[in-house]
């Protein structure tokens, strides 16, 4: 049983309070050690896996299992054994962690609570909630795929009287068909990469394509999750909505989220729950690089609102090759890391893009 506290692994880690995101330990993602190496490492009811993706081991324990299973796959990713995409998302989910975005919003349980049970996933945590259909979803469909093994039934545990997470692959394809088909798409499109005679850098692009277009499909699924965002104030609600239309960029660009790439994006995310009194860009127990990110994240949802939708349209329309994608990557990693770069500046270069198209 884990013994560990999220504010021990801070402190192991050597990290305050006070800066930015903590998503490594030992450089793999957080409590990455404690996680289960094997399928069978995971409860079994008769016969049939039997994750609890309400426990931060477990859903952990999904992704270091997929990426062990499709590493043999990803060989056009690069020659790192960390060059899998699939690294974003156990990052992403340590970060909530250490954040307290897993934590129980209402405060009616001790679930993610130092004084409860700090491995707890709440089921009433929006960020909680979203990241189980990026967590759940790809796992069932990689399972359905063979990646787990040979006939290998899987069955999400749910806590009692939840209602709103569908468990077993044929559930959650009758529930989200769209998702689920581009998992699918995605597990198939490895194998089949593996026997194709496509130069790398276009194998990469297009499965990059095939896993961007699953996950967001599986972040604009959950409509259930909406009302979960009730539990939190209008900043940490705006940040969430912001970080939700950044992905749109993200994704279009065909980002290589492995661990390194990953990282540069992660640590900057705020590294607590936003408060109500919290003004953007100058919260004073966040570093500069978090009032940076939290500043950008609100500017790009901002225009994108005031044009009606046409700055992610345009991006969208921009990333229409394998070139431009490239060139869009960049110019994402200047705006968010490098706080010289004008916001004017981008907002013409996607202008200009969009005429090669």
């Amino acid at each position: 049983m884990l013994r560990t506290t999220v504010l021990g692994i801070l402190l192991a880690c050597g990290v305050s309070l006070s800066i930015s995101a903590v998503v490594l330990e030992n450089g793999l993602p957080i409590l990455w050690a404690q996680t289960a190496t094997q399928v069978n490492d995971l409860p079994i009811q008769n016969g049939i896996l039997a994750p609890d993706p309400w426990n931060f081991l477990h859903r952990m324990s999904l992704y270091r299992l997929m990426i062990t299973a499709t590493d043999p796959f990803m060989g056009s990713m690069g020659t790192s054994a960390t060059d899998s995409p699939l690294w974003g998302l156990p990052l992403q989910l340590g970060w909530m962690l250490t954040s307290g975005r897993l934590a129980d919003p209402t405060g009616t349980t001790t679930c993610g609570l130092q004084t409860g049970d700090a491995m707890c996933i709440s089921t009433q945590s929006w960020w909680g909630c979203v990241n189980y259909f990026v967590s759940a979803l790809p796992f069932l469909s990689a399972a359905q795929q063979g990646f787990m093994g040979a006939g290998v039934q899987v069955q999400m545990q749910v806590p009692e009287g939840v209602m709103d997470y569908c468990t077993t692959y044929a559930d959650c394809a009758a529930s989200y068909p769209d998702a689920m088909s581009k998992w699918d798409a995605f597990f198939q499109g490895l194998k089949s990469a593996a026997e194709s005679p496509l130069p790398d850098d276009e194998k990469k692009d297009a499965l990059l394509g095939l896993y961007w277009e699953a996950q967001m499909a599986s972040t604009n699924a959950p409509a259930a999750c909406n009302t979960r965002q009730s539990h939190y104030p209008s900043t940490e609600v705006s940040f969430a909505n912001n970080w939700l239309n950044s992905a749109e960029y993200v994704a279009a660009a065909h980002f290589h989220s492995n661990l390194e790439k990953s990282v540069m994006f992660m640590t900057p995310l705020p590294g607590r729950v936003l408060k109500a009194d919290d003004s953007v860009p100058n919260i004073p127990d966040l570093s500069q690089e978090e009032n940076h990110t939290l500043y950008i994240f609100s500017w790009m949802n901002n225009i994108n609102s005031m044009l009606g939708g046409t700055l992610v349209r345009l991006w969208k329309k921009a990333m229409c090759s394998v070139s431009t994608r490239e060139k869009g990557r960049e110019m994402l990693e200047q705006l968010m890391l490098n706080p010289s770069f004008a916001t004017n500046t981008f907002l013409s270069i996607v202008n200009g893009m969009t005429t090669s198209c």
